[in-house]
């Protein structure tokens, strides 16, 4: 696939195969770009990217910050608590608002899903999803199976398997889109009142012995137990949820040997993962990190990017 034709990024469903390969292929030369002395190319040079979060974020607003500085664009950052939303405005008339002053991309994080299309639909700049209630987190997908080739060389064929709150889950959404899609085997472990109704339709594998996904898989990815999605109808107690789906150093000990170990972030310690794993030699937490700024300067300038040269 030579032309990206693609204006904005709101899920992995609307991509093909070959899509998401052009994403994770161009990201690789960006990571070179990041380990240089000077950290920028000149790829969106006089273009205008607005970051318009309704959510707390770190990691992914950080992460969208640097990768546009990286490619020369001009970066905005607007809080809903300091936007005039807070004055009864609509979120549509705050964006049209914003596209007015010829802005060229909205990076968009919302609590209720589907907003970053309700967007998409209204407005000229390209709309990119940073996350939409419980429905989807692209570009944390795509940075998951970008490490996840990187460290072993391919996705088809090995066993995945999505450990956690997969109800609540946009990151595990958005992984079981993209990782089927490529020919991985996902497995999907959790609690029954935390797995929802009919998931086994997406090309998935559904268990409840969280011992079978140790033994089996080649990568895990733990989820974190969404507690401001929930309430305490769904588990007994996080020391109960510890017990029966986290991970400690006892419970991999029949782990493949390269198994690695995955988590979007934020981590619950104690809870989903423990200290020693999640800073172990199976872990690659940090390089989901790294790498997500690679991957967001590769939707950037697919969505953004001028024909300029990358060096």
């Amino acid at each position: 696939m030579d032309e990206w034709t693609k204006h904005d990024l709101l899920d992995l469903q609307e991509l093909s195969k070959k899509e998401i390969e052009k994403i994770l292929e161009t990201a690789k030369s960006f990571k070179q770009v990041s380990t240089r002395d000077v950290k920028k190319v000149p790829a969106l040079r006089g273009k205008t990217v607005v970051m318009l979060f309704f959510e707390p974020s770190t990691r992914t607003r950080i992460s969208f910050e640097l990768a546009a500085k990286r490619l020369s664009a001009d970066t905005i950052n607007i809080s809903a608590s300091t936007s005039s939303l807070t004055k009864g405005e609509t979120i549509v008339d705050t964006a049209k608002n914003i596209e007015a002053m010829n802005v060229n991309a909205i990076i968009v994080r919302h609590s209720c899903a589907g907003v970053p299309k309700v967007l998409a639909e209204a407005l000229e700049p390209s709309i990119i999803n940073a996350g939409d209630g419980c429905r989807a987190h692209p570009t944390q997908a795509l940075l998951d199976m970008f490490t996840i080739k990187e460290r072993l060389g391919r996705i088809e064929g090995l066993k995945i398997g999505i450990v956690g709150d997969i109800l609540h889950s946009r990151v595990a959404r958005s992984n079981i889109w993209g990782l089927t899609k490529l020919g991985a085997e996902v497995t999907l472990c959790g609690p029954s009142t935390l797995m929802p109704v009919g998931i086994e339709d997406h090309g998935v594998r559904v268990t409840y012995d969280l011992n079978e996904v140790i033994e089996n898989s080649d990568v895990m990815m733990m989820l974190r137990i969404q507690k401001e999605r929930q309430n305490n109808i769904y588990l007994p107690s996080l020391a109960e949820y510890a017990k029966h789906f986290g991970i400690n150093k006892s419970k991999l000990k029949k782990k493949k040997s390269n198994l690695l170990i995955m988590h979007p972030g934020p981590t619950n310690r104690g809870v989903e993962i423990s200290g020693e794993i999640a800073d172990g030699e199976s872990s690659i937490i940090l390089d989901q990190v790294t790498n997500g700024v690679a991957i967001r300067m590769s939707v950037l300038y697919l969505l953004l990017g001028t024909k300029e040269s990358l060096t």
